[in-house]
């Protein structure tokens, strides 16, 4: 699974609107940003309590994109 397919789906069963979860990817010159975007009252969901489950998506993402042979990192955009 890519790290923007599983971004995207374990950010769904997190958030009340699922539907409106977003993630773009940035091409940048050695990285690759995942721009991830959801419903306005879903976002503290996706931070949590002092930025918690943002850090775990990170580390997530981290693994996931090694094990692909890419560099990608995760914002959250609000």
């Amino acid at each position: 699974m890519h790290s923007e397919a599983l971004l995207r789906y374990i950010v769904s069963f997190l958030v009340d609107k699922p539907e409106s979860v977003n993630v773009r990817e940035v091409e940048s010159d050695d990285e690759t940003i995942l721009e991830l975007i959801v419903a306005p009252e879903d976002i503290g969901k996706v931070i949590g309590r002092n930025g918690r489950i943002a850090k775990s998506l990170r580390t997530l993402i981290a693994a996931s994109s090694a094990k692909e042979g890419k560099n990608y990192s995760l914002e959250i955009i609000d």
